[in-house]
């Protein structure tokens, strides 16, 4: 073959094969005037594959980005050092809108937007990794109400992220999913972490701390997506959370009283493990039926399939707040027990010999962990009422232990 040959099959070669090595291309951003419009084209314009590295500095915004190329990465050079600002945004709520799948969110700040600072909607696989969002003003009513806010989507994956300051909830997911939210910190929210209405989710080796409540398991009628379950809670540092709640009122996580821990509601299938509770000083585990009237009649409003157990418990209840002060401290005392369960149940059957195994709430703690289980249903039916039972060995059994949520964009 003569050279000339050789190198023209080398140039058809190439060609062939550029489209593959195009979707590898690098877009760099710095910040300076104009950085909104040359942020958002390359938003728009990137090819699925592509990258968008944002440099080290302040860029200040007037209006959202959004993002609705699938496979895109958007890296800065850390979540100090990369810091895109929305204090002076007068149009649009949220900071970053993604509604593509196989969006990768790295090293970079999101403070201070009017809404939620980063918001996911319908996608599947999305990752956030090492970012931060942040009202910087602190605790105020006026702040967005999430800072990472995936929902309706599937395979979500929060990993070593900071929120400060939500109004509802730092860590938010929703909806969704196939779930990892882990090594993350959460703290001077109402909420630092949630999961809402979603199936299949782990949390694991976070900080959730200064908030009114540290992490929320949830279930709500009249959603989308209902029935939330197989949510596993484990080797989280959950303490010190005291910031009065200052949501808007209405929201039902105005309701959390300040210095709750870990707190499930209308859900099944929770496990709550290895987990280090003190300081939170309403209650360190607060299982609850749901407290609103609703008209959804495929709603289940209790908690069921709880396993609690392995939690190492500090201090606890010794300054309650809202429906922990005025309904369940006038009942058990003060110190409130660590673990409270407020009884309620399905029927008077349960009510007195307790609900079927596969809805029973088991609780299995080192000894001294105090506990109680209010009876609220049987306390209706009695006519002399039921006082709490805080005899936490009658609830000793267990659950097998789910396998770890995995996620496609970790294989």
């Amino acid at each position: 073959m003569t050279k000339r040959l050789m190198a023209l099959c080398a140039t058809i070669f190439i060609a062939f094969s550029l489209p593959a090595f195009a979707q590898d291309t690098v877009t760099h951003i710095e910040p300076g005037e104009g950085v909104q419009e040359a942020l958002q084209e390359a938003l728009i314009m990137a090819e699925p594959g592509s990258v968008i590295e944002l440099a080290a500095g302040q860029y200040t915004f007037t209006g959202p980005l959004s993002l609705d190329v699938a496979n895109i990465t958007v890296r800065g050079a850390g979540m100090d050092a990369t810091v895109l600002s929305f204090a002076g945004q007068t149009t649009g709520s949220e900071g970053l809108l993604i509604t593509a799948g196989g969006a990768h969110i790295e090293g970079l700040a999101i403070e201070d937007t009017p809404g939620d600072g980063i918001k996911a909607k319908g996608v599947d696989q999305v990752t956030f990794k090492d970012v931060r969002v942040e009202w910087t003003r602190g605790p105020n009513a006026e702040n967005g109400a999430y800072g990472l806010y995936p929902v309706e989507s599937k395979n979500v994956l929060i990993d070593g992220c900071v929120v400060k300051g939500a109004s509802d909830a730092g860590i938010y997911v929703g909806q969704s999913q196939h779930i990892i939210v882990r090594n993350s910190r959460a703290e001077l929210n109402v909420a630092g972490i949630e999961i809402e209405n979603s199936y299949f989710a782990d949390v694991y080796n976070n900080v959730a701390t200064l908030n009114t409540g540290g992490i929320l398991v949830f279930d709500l009628p009249n959603l989308p997506q209902m029935g939330g379950h197989s949510v596993r809670v484990y080797d989280n540092k959950v303490y010190n959370n005291d910031t009065p709640n200052f949501a808007p009122p209405g929201n039902i996580v105005a309701e959390v009283p300040k210095g709750t821990g870990i707190m499930i509601m209308a859900n099944r299938e929770v496990e709550i493990f290895g987990n280090e509770l003190h300081d939170n000083a309403s209650t360190n585990i607060l299982l609850v039926a749901y407290p609103r009237e609703y008209n959804d009649d495929s709603y289940n409003p209790l908690p069921r399939a709880v396993y609690v157990h392995d939690n190492k418990h500090g201090r606890a209840g010794y300054d309650p707040d809202q429906a922990v002060k005025e309904i369940i401290a006038p009942l058990t005392g003060l110190p409130v027990p660590q673990i409270v369960w407020d009884g309620a149940v399905n029927g008077i059957w349960a009510a007195f010999f307790g609900p079927d195994e596969d809805e029973a709430i088991y609780i299995r703690e080192a000894e001294g962990t105090t506990f109680a289980n209010l009876q609220f249903v049987k306390d209706m039916i009695l006519p002399w009422g039921a006082s709490p039972d805080t005899d936490i060995e009658d609830y000793d059994g267990s659950y097998p232990s789910r396998e770890p949520v995995r996620l496609p964009q970790e294989q």
